[in-house]
């Protein structure tokens, strides 16, 4: 017959402390993301295309499109931020949240915008690129 885990209380209070010490950095990486919107856009726009990862004919688009979606993280709640990314949540080990909503944002949706010609590189590299820029704005 199969054990039961039971976590002894010091167990619970552990892994209670450490669940809300990631929700608490979640929560404070997306409040940051309130105050940086513009630079962050601009930044991660000029990087997507100065790597050659998205092809576009409007460049303006692409930030206004990146900072549209970094004001939709600010004010969505917990279960439309999950959802958004559940697709790419393996995709690293310990993502960003701002980069892996981002990253799923670039993938999924702004791959058909009309300014778009066309997205390059896998879905790690896109995240990276993000990324890099994200934690110069963005601490983790």
């Amino acid at each position: 017959m199969a054990k039961i885990f039971r976590p002894s209380k010091g167990e619970s209070m552990i892994l209670s402390r450490i669940e809300s010490s990631k929700e608490r950095t979640r929560r404070h990486a997306i409040e940051q993301t309130k105050n940086v919107l513009d630079p962050l856009s601009n930044a991660v726009s000029m990087k997507l295309i100065e790597e050659k990862l998205i092809q576009t004919i409007n460049k303006d688009d692409i930030q206004k499109q990146i900072s549209a979606s970094l004001e939709k993280l600010t004010r969505s709640d917990e279960f439309d931020v999950d959802y958004q990314v559940a697709p790419f949540r393996n995709l690293v080990v310990r993502p960003h949240i701002v980069s892996l909503y981002l990253t799923a944002f670039v993938v999924e949706q702004l791959i058909n915008h009309r300014s778009v010609e066309d997205i390059y590189g896998s879905d790690e590299q896109i995240y990276e690129c993000i990324n890099r820029q994200v934690a110069k704005y963005v601490i983790n």
